[in-house]
């Protein structure tokens, strides 16, 4: 019983987005791994930008450098 846990930063991804991730990955695994997909999980998170750093700093901090660049 595969588990694939996506995590994504909560920046607008479309539930149509979201369902293409869910199907892809299942998939993948299918093809690749020869899993069974009615036994396959997937679980998309999104983190707020808060709440995710890079390089120590959030990724709201950097969205905002960038934004001023």
């Amino acid at each position: 019983m595969p588990y694939v846990n996506i995590k994504i930063t909560k920046e607008g991804a479309t539930d149509k987005q979201k369902k293409q991730l869910m199907e892809g990955v299942t998939q993948l695994l299918v093809d690749v791994l020869h899993k069974n997909p009615n036994t396959t999980i997937v679980i998309i998170e999104e983190v707020e930008t808060d709440n995710w750093g890079i390089g120590g700093v959030p990724v709201t901090e950097l969205r905002k450098k960038a934004c001023k660049e």
